[in-house]
């Protein structure tokens, strides 16, 4: 049998936990015989979600944490603090090395600073980003970073832009990705100070596919594979671009229920407007991986639904089999040396 893959899972995160937690969990390892879920929380909540499925014991097992990390609870404090927390406990499942990899819907900035306090950055990586999948009409991009480091310096964005890259190439198959730093306009002298002193490093970085300056609405054309930025840029980006697609998404089904005819026309146009909206969906890529770590770990949307927990468990299969983290050494770090 191949190497199982390892993912901690917090049972207890999120705004459906954990009902849609465990529920995708079990769909992961119905999925794939390759994976081996831990699910940490309170072991007689996640028991009786367990009871109503049908799965291979051997592949998930139950980890019990009695305490839970509030996401408006002081980040640092609560990871110091609760120690028993499924976060904490899923944490130091991989910091021990049990595990792999760890999923969480849970506290964004707990797991943020749970990753980097208990699992660690790699040696020579100056701040780990946080870099999820976006759709585009060619397919996805990478958004680095959207939410770890909104001060950021210019050798951070450097080493997002060459972390990125291995990403992309190894995980999503993207050979040569392209990468471009996010901008005001396309002419190099454009820009806030970060980003005038950031662009010459970049272009004269030879390990990267450096393409210039990305203006917002080019994103999602797909004009770039690996969208550079620091934290602050990412979050607005990221959170602009869930919300203009829900809205669309409500204006379309609104649009059509107008009348007779758009009613029928709905039903004609239904099957084939479900699958590109599909495409279209963040939840399809899976959650978002802080990349630079000793351990992988994958942060997922608040109100993550079982396909995205799915997903983000699948994400962290291809991850460690592609060994990204070795990647990340050899590309990153011992170049920079």
């Amino acid at each position: 049998m191949d190497e199982l893959t390892k993912v901690a899972v917090d049972a207890m995160g999120g705004d459906n936990a954990p009902v849609e937690i465990v529920k995708g969990a079990i769909e992961a390892v119905n999925d794939n015989s390759r994976i081996k879920v831990y699910l940490t929380g309170r072991q007689d909540v996640i028991e009786k979600e367990l009871a109503q499925y049908t799965y291979n014991k051997e592949q998930i097992e139950v980890v019990n944490a009695t305490e839970i990390i509030e996401t408006a609870e002081p980040p640092v404090m609560a990871i110091r603090k609760k120690k028993d927390s499924s976060i904490v406990v899923a944490l130091n499942l991989v910091k021990d090395g049990v595990c792999d990899a760890f999923v969480s819907a849970g506290s964004s900035g707990a797991v943020l600073v749970g990753g980097q306090l208990i699992v660690g950055r790699i040696k020579g990586v100056e701040r780990p980003p946080l870099a999820p999948l976006i759709p585009t009409e060619t397919g996805c991009s990478l958004l680095i970073d959207c939410g770890a480091n909104v001060d950021a310096r210019p050798s951070h964005l450097v080493q997002f832009a060459k972390m990125g890259s291995v990403y992309m190439e190894n995980v999503m198959g993207v050979q040569n990705p392209k990468v471009a730093i996010v901008n005001i306009g396309a002419e190099e002298e454009k820009g806030n100070a970060l980003v005038k002193e950031t662009f010459p490093m970049l272009k004269d970085c030879p390990e990267i596919n450096f393409i210039g300056s990305i203006e917002a609405r080019d994103i999602p054309t797909g004009y770039a594979d690996v969208i550079v930025c620091e934290a602050f840029a990412g979050n607005i980006i990221l959170k602009m671009y869930e919300g203009v697609g829900a809205t669309l998404i409500k204006k379309v089904k609104a649009g059509m229920m107008t009348s007779l005819r758009s009613k029928i026309g709905a039903l004609l146009v239904k099957p084939a407007l479900k699958e590109t909206l599909k495409g279209f969906s963040l939840e399809e890529h899976g959650g978002a991986p802080l990349l630079g770590l000793n351990g992988l770990v994958v942060k997922t949307h608040g109100s993550s639904k079982a396909i995205e927990i799915r997903n983000s468990i699948l994400q962290c299969m291809t991850f460690k089999e592609q060994r990204i983290n070795e990647k990340i050494k050899e590309k990153v770090i011992l170049k920079d040396e």
